[in-house]
């Protein structure tokens, strides 16, 4: 049985990939399919100012994996909101709604990892929320 073909090991930089603030703070998908290839789910970073939030969502096929690094967030899911601070981590279930928010003056960065992908982009995120920025470009691997 022959394995089939795996993608390059590739290094992305944060700063070389374009910013989503459609939905609010600075999305950036670090290592994705286009990206790096990446065929089961996606890596980025989020960073929220202080008042800044992504608005409320859910991933109908994704468990979505979030773990502060720096400041602390807040994150609403289904309704209930959990403090999550630098050095904790939290999973947002398949199907949950969730808001993720910073009330602190500091800035705050949130590492997160969705898997597995959706069938197709388009049907990966859906949103319950109104945008915060509707009129920001959208890059296409930004869909966290």
């Amino acid at each position: 049985m022959t394995e089939p073909p795996r993608a390059a090991p590739r290094a992305v930089r944060l700063c070389d990939v374009p910013a989503n603030r459609r939905r609010g703070g600075d999305i950036r998908v670090v290592l994705g399919p286009k990206t790096a290839g990446a065929t089961t789910g996606f890596l980025g970073v989020l960073t929220l100012l202080g008042g800044e939030y992504v608005s409320e969502h859910y991933h109908p096929y994704s468990e979505e994996f979030l773990y502060v690094v720096r400041g602390a967030v807040t994150v609403r899911v289904d309704g209930a909101d959990t403090p999550v601070a630098a050095g904790e981590g939290l999973l947002v279930p398949i199907g949950a709604r969730h808001r993720v928010t910073n009330l602190a003056a500091e800035p705050a960065e949130v590492v997160f990892h969705l898997c597995p992908l959706a069938p197709e982009p388009s049907l990966g995120h859906v949103d319950t929320e109104e945008l915060p920025h509707p009129e920001a470009p959208h890059p296409e691997i930004a869909r966290v």
